[in-house]
């Protein structure tokens, strides 16, 4: 795809992106140091169960499968600036009570279960209207490369967090201040919030209340192709990307048998590939079908490779094209939907986005944990690989049919008018 003006980099040109942007890298930094810390706390409490692993996992998605709707349509509803700034406020505050609980060693298993389904419920509200804010500060023209960015702000926090947090947990013996930390990151996303000039966002018309909004959202998706295979698509291979994280914990520790540095070394090199795809998706225009469906394929056949390493630094050098392979799909896809969308809709498909997205996890997570508990980390891999392919050609399949119906349906109107 030829490269737009003004560069990898031109939204930061952008006053309110870049204060935006500098803040998420701060604190995606943190938030990866607390779920690296997070991963390792929950093995230390539960003797290395892997259940234990995915049902925290799913706890922290589950929310967003069973409110991730609401959350879109209040971000049509409210100022999108203000609902983050309260959402990040208390994303800090749940990060605070966790550290000290930790670091004065009261920390129980279920703390952690019930610091994860109140982040997932926080971030019902928070994702959505993250997403669909970003349009409202660099306009539909520079769209694509601020998702992008996006993408690579997060990846390289998943470069960095996991390997910081590796180091120090190893230097100050325990996970309590990874979880510190990160609350204190949220004050460089709330100072950007705060300091930027709202007389150049380009915020639509808060959409009034009013009875079917969500049917509407619904509806909507289901009439557009150009939406719905992105959000088909997501929706079948997140079913298995958050499994596939938490692979990387079981695979390093239970089949490798590496310490905290060497987890957190893991975890970066996936990050590392995910870094290369999402500043390579910063020159596109606008992203491809191809890029779509050949960037699932991709990820499915890559989780089988590193399912199938026979040595730990194979298994590093396999990661990195999982990585590139995931975040084209996931940049590919938020960007197609963000265009596609008119302003009045674009928080409530985002948030059906979001519910796709990360609303596979209380599904996924727990299978696969289980089935890795039962046949070992190497086959819960590759059958998430395995999956992930028959995934991507469910989600061409679904969309053709149900694009005939909806085709079908049009005529059969028309046809009627036509009649009468």
């Amino acid at each position: 795809m030829p490269e737009a003006r003004g560069g990898m980099f031109r939204s930061l040109r952008n006053h309110n992106y870049r204060l935006f942007a500098i803040g998420g890298v701060i604190s995606n930094v943190g938030g990866w140091m607390q779920r690296t810390a997070q991963d390792l706390l929950v093995l230390d409490l539960t003797n290395g169960s892997a259940v234990a692993l995915g049902v925290t996992t799913a706890l922290q998605f589950l929310p967003l499968l069973l409110f991730g709707l609401w959350g879109g349509m209040l971000a049509d509803r409210y100022p999108k600036r203000r609902l983050l700034m309260v959402a990040q406020s208390l994303m800090g505050v749940l990060a605070l009570t966790m550290g000290l609980l930790v670091v004065t060693g009261n920390a129980q298993f279920w703390h952690v279960y019930v610091m994860a389904f109140v982040l997932g419920l926080i971030s019902c509200v928070e994702v959505p209207t993250r997403q669909s804010f970003v349009v409202e500060m660099v306009g539909r023209k520079d769209l694509a490369n601020a998702v992008a960015l996006n993408a690579s702000s997060f990846n390289l926090a998943r470069v960095v967090g996991p390997a910081v947090a590796g180091v120090l947990i190893s230097m100050l013996g325990g996970t309590g201040p990874m979880f510190l930390i990160n609350a204190l990151s949220f004050v460089a996303v709330l100072s950007g919030l705060a300091l930027m000039r709202t007389s150049e966002l380009t915020a639509p018309d808060p959409v009034p209340r009013a009875k079917g909004q969500l049917r509407e959202g619904l509806r909507y998706v289901l009439d557009r192709p150009d939406l719905l295979l992105p959000i088909l698509l997501v929706a079948f291979v997140s079913l298995f990307t958050q499994s596939f994280s938490m692979s990387i914990a079981l695979m390093a520790r239970g089949v490798f048998g590496a310490g905290a540095s060497s987890f957190g070394m893991a975890s970066s090199m996936f990050a590392v590939g995910a870094l290369g795809g999402a500043l390579m998706a910063a020159r596109r225009v606008r992203p491809s079908r191809k890029l779509l469906i050949g960037g699932a394929v991709s990820f499915g056949l890559f989780q089988i490779a590193t399912g199938l390493a026979p040595w730990y630094p194979l298994y590093l050098l396999f990661l990195i094209p999982a990585g590139v392979a995931l975040i084209s799909v996931n940049t590919a896809a938020n960007t197609s939907v963000q265009l596609a969308s008119s302003p009045e809709m674009r928080g409530r498909v985002m948030g059906i986005y979001v519910l796709v997205f990360t609303g596979g996890a209380p599904i996924g997570a727990p299978l696969l944990g289980w089935i890795s508990e039962m046949g070992g980390p190497r086959v819960g891999v590759m059958i998430g690989g395995v999956l992930t392919l028959a995934g991507t050609g469910a989600a061409i399949m679904l969309t053709r049919v149900i694009g005939r119906r909806s085709h079908a349906a049009v005529r059969g109107v028309a046809a009627a008018a036509a009649g009468a």
